[in-house]
């Protein structure tokens, strides 16, 4: 059965979405003063890579960048099976930062609660935000992102391709459709 795969968003706008981000990240925090960037392993990490690029290009200043893993923080673990473990990098002290967990598609809210369950285990953040390139609905849990890229309705048979070049920078966004 073939699938149909329809654009969302090129290189061009997914370039637009970040920088917008970027800049919402920024005024809605006065600066960058106790700010620190961690993205959800895979995907969200290298996104939270071009955040930081752009800010540290808006503000000049390079703001603390981490990548949390949350395979072990998954409640649905023990019905997946053996899923391969990432690495958890967040070099620097999360209590009282203001962090912005940064995640490619926002879907349930079960990888998100997942990832604040493990940078709460790290430390005690003053507030943690959510930024997504891609909210496509179906919240299962009580999770509201505070910066998006792109709100794109789904059906939850359809799937949300983020796609990466070698350089790990997004290049494309495909709605797929069974």
């Amino acid at each position: 059965m073939a699938k149909a795969e329809t654009i969302i968003l090129d290189r061009t706008g997914i370039n637009r979405a970040l920088t917008r981000i970027a800049h919402e990240i920024l005024e809605r925090n006065k600066g960058v003063e106790e700010l620190v960037l961690v993205g959800i392993r895979t995907g969200g990490d290298h996104l939270a890579a071009q955040l930081a690029q752009r800010i540290a290009e808006i503000e000049g200043v390079q703001i603390p960048l981490g990548a949390v893993d949350v395979t072990m923080y998954r409640d649905d673990l023990g019905s997946r099976g053996s899923l391969p473990m990432g690495k958890t990098d967040i070099p620097f002290p999360l209590d009282g930062r203001q962090v912005v967990l940064v995640d490619d598609v926002l879907y349930t809210g079960r990888t998100i609660r997942a990832a604040m369950d493990a940078l709460i285990d790290i430390g005690r953040p003053r507030t943690i935000q959510l930024a997504v390139l891609i909210d496509r609905g179906h919240r299962e849990l009580p999770i509201r992102p505070d910066y998006i890229g792109r709100n794109v309705p789904t059906s939850r048979e359809e799937k949300i391709q983020v796609d990466f070049d070698e350089q790990q920078a997004p290049v494309e966004v495909s709605l797929v459709k069974p």
